[in-house]
Formats: structure tokens, sequence, C-alpha cells
């Protein structure tokens, strides 16, 4: 096999490698950094799909490379960002000494592992997907961390800070990643505007609303993706239902 072909499998390795030292930033205190190493880690699970399909290089093995990778950068990485945010706020119950309120956040470790699980006994989900995606979730929880280390306290990334909407997010993300709720991938195979009308949305929605709110705007381009979603599956549905 041309070396070329481990391109795929390579770029999976530095998705891992990110999620991994994302998890070791925060460790030593950069929360900042953590945060920034999720959405390096994104690019590169976006990069291998690419790459694999560019040149034909698909096989098991990337396949399950790829969701363990996952697992890691989208899954286990954000639940310790979220443990630190929940360790640091004002909200305890306390047993034994310990504060277990914090270990919630592993809670979409665990889910993000059976929406992968899933994911990969399903042959269907190519062009669209079965509950949100673990980058998304990812994304989401790693925008929060740097949008607070880039603005003041009363912005609003710092009310979604607080303990409460942490929680309820943690259970939101969760639910939606094995939800059975179809959200469009980001996988493109043409240019054409028509093809690609709902990603090109979520661009240049993503481009405006950046322009205008700086770091305060990376959680509601994820939270916008999510209803984008939700808007154009329930319209398919109707129509769907209408010629039936």
């Amino acid at each position: 096999m041309k070396i070329i072909k481990h391109l795929p499998n390579t770029l999976t390795c530095c998705n891992l490698l990110s999620g991994c030292i994302s998890i070791a930033l925060l460790f030593n205190g950069n929360l900042m950094g953590a945060g920034v190493m999720i959405f390096i880690a994104a690019l590169f699970d976006f990069f291998d799909g690419f790459a694999a399909r560019l040149l034909n290089a698909h096989s098991p093995i990337g396949g399950e490379l790829d969701s363990l990778s996952d697992v890691v950068s989208f899954g286990v990485a954000p639940s310790f960002i979220v443990y630190r945010l929940l360790s640091e706020s004002s909200l305890s119950l306390i047993v034994n000494n310990i504060n277990i309120i914090p270990f919630a956040a592993f809670l979409m470790a665990a889910f993000a592992s059976i929406r992968l699980a899933k994911f990969n006994i399903d042959p269907k989900q190519k062009s669209s997907f079965v509950g949100l995606p673990t980058p998304a979730t990812g994304i989401f929880f790693a925008s929060i961390a740097i949008g607070i280390t880039q603005t003041d306290t009363e912005s609003i990334l710092h009310i979604i800070n607080s303990p409460l909407p942490l929680l309820a997010s943690i259970l939101i993300f969760s639910f939606l990643m094995i939800s059975k709720i179809p959200f469009f991938s980001f996988k493109i195979k043409n240019f054409s505007f028509k093809d690609n009308s709902l990603r090109y949305t979520v661009i240049i929605f993503a481009i405006i609303i950046f322009v205008l709110l700086k770091w305060q705007s990376l959680p509601f381009i994820i939270l916008f993706y999510i209803l984008l979603s939700f808007c154009f599956y329930k319209e398919e549905k109707d129509k769907k239902q209408s010629a039936a």
C-alpha cells in the first residue's frame, strides 16, 4: 500500500493526540488551550474523512480508529472541561467529603461512546447523522472554555458557565447524541450551493455572528446548527407525509 493511503489514519491519530493534549493542558490550568485543542481535533476529524474520500482509502480499521479518537477528543476532553468548570462553581453535593456534582460532566463521555458505537453499526449514516454528532458536542463546550477566558464576567458566556445551565447542557447534549433526531453532516461532495445550502448557511451565519459578537458567538453557532437541523428535517418529514 502506498504511503499516501495512510494519510487519513495519520490525521485521525492527530485528532486523538489533540484530545489528549487538551486534557493535559487542562490539568496544567490552561483552560483556553484545552478548548483550542478540541477545535484543532475537529479540524483533523474533518480532514481525515475528506482525505479518505479523496484517496478512496476507506478501511474498517480507519472507521474504528476514527470513533475511538472521537470518544477522547469530543467525549472525554470536553467532559474534563465541564468537570473543571463545575468544580469551580458554588454548587455542591457532598458525599464522604467529596463534591459529586462535577462528576456529572462525565455523562457526556459515556453517551458519546454510545453514540459512536451506534454510528459504527449503522450503514445509513453517510450524508446525515442520527443523533447529534460528537464533534458538535465537543466544540460547544470547547467554545465555552475559550469564550469565558476572552470575555468579561458580564458576558452571556458567563451565564452559560453557571452550574445550573452547565448541568442542563450536559443532559441536553447527552440526550441529543443518542436520540433518533437527524442532523445533516458537513461532508461536501461538491461545491454546489443547491447541494450544500444548509452547510453554507451555517458557515455564513458563523462568519456574521462572529464579526458581531466575537468569542461570545461560538456556542451559538453550534446551537444554530442544531436548530437548522430540526427545522430542515421537520420540513422534509412534512413533505413526505403530504406526498403520502
